[in-house]
């Protein structure tokens, strides 16, 4: 389990097409052989590590719904090592687990912050709400406002220095996880189970009004 705050930019070192080798200092710092890492907001397993780099294998299965597969030497990639039990939740809930992948069309200064637009499938707009979360590359975003294939985050000066969104441009592509506990509700209303309601979740917090 991740929180979408983005600790470290890594750069590509050797890319193919079941493998990748990064760049990465703070990332490394603490993990072994065989724990999980995000990357670009994928959760893979590390299976080769020293201090200054690591290496990922990647399934087909991956590189099919990420953007991973684009990647090649010298790219820079978000990176995020596991939550620790215990530690600060300072984002939100980011499994790692990719639902699909969209495309940057836009980005507008906002002052110090920027307004970027991507557009969605609507197997991802059906759980993006104005308000709500989503993680774009691994970067836990707050969405600003929406329509039916397309949604606006505000990312400000600091997010952008320290991730990779301050590189994109219109046409890229993004990994795009959607927020976990909106699954589970559109999951609980299918069954007609009504023990966890809207009004529940944005009591404790879960949802933003």
């Amino acid at each position: 389990m991740f929180t979408g705050i983005i600790e470290e930019v890594g750069r590509v070192t050797s890319a193919s097409p079941g493998k990748l080798v990064m760049t990465a200092s703070r990332a490394v710092q603490g993990v072994e052989l065989g724990v999980s890492i995000a990357v670009n907001g994928v959760c893979l397993t590390i299976t080769n590590l020293n201090t200054s780099s690591f290496a990922v294998d990647i399934m087909s299965e991956t590189l099919k719904r990420t953007n991973l597969g684009q990647l090649k030497a010298w790219d820079v990639v978000n990176l995020e090592r596991p939550l620790a039990i215990g530690g600060e939740l300072g984002g939100h809930l980011v499994q790692g687990h990719i639902d699909d992948t969209g495309r940057v069309t836009s980005m507008i200064p906002d002052g110090e912050a920027a307004i970027i637009k991507f557009e969605a499938s609507p197997a991802v707009m059906r759980y993006i709400v104005e308000k709500g979360f989503i993680a774009v590359d691994g970067v836990s975003l707050t969405v600003a406002a929406k329509d039916i294939s397309s949604f606006q985050v505000s990312v400000g000066d600091y997010t952008r220095k320290h991730t990779t969104l301050g590189n994109r441009q219109a046409g890229d592509m993004v990994n795009l996880e959607v927020d976990i506990i909106a699954k589970y509700v559109e999951q609980l209303n299918l069954s007609g189970n009504t023990g966890v309601t809207l009004d529940l979740l944005q009591e404790h917090g879960f949802l933003v009004s």
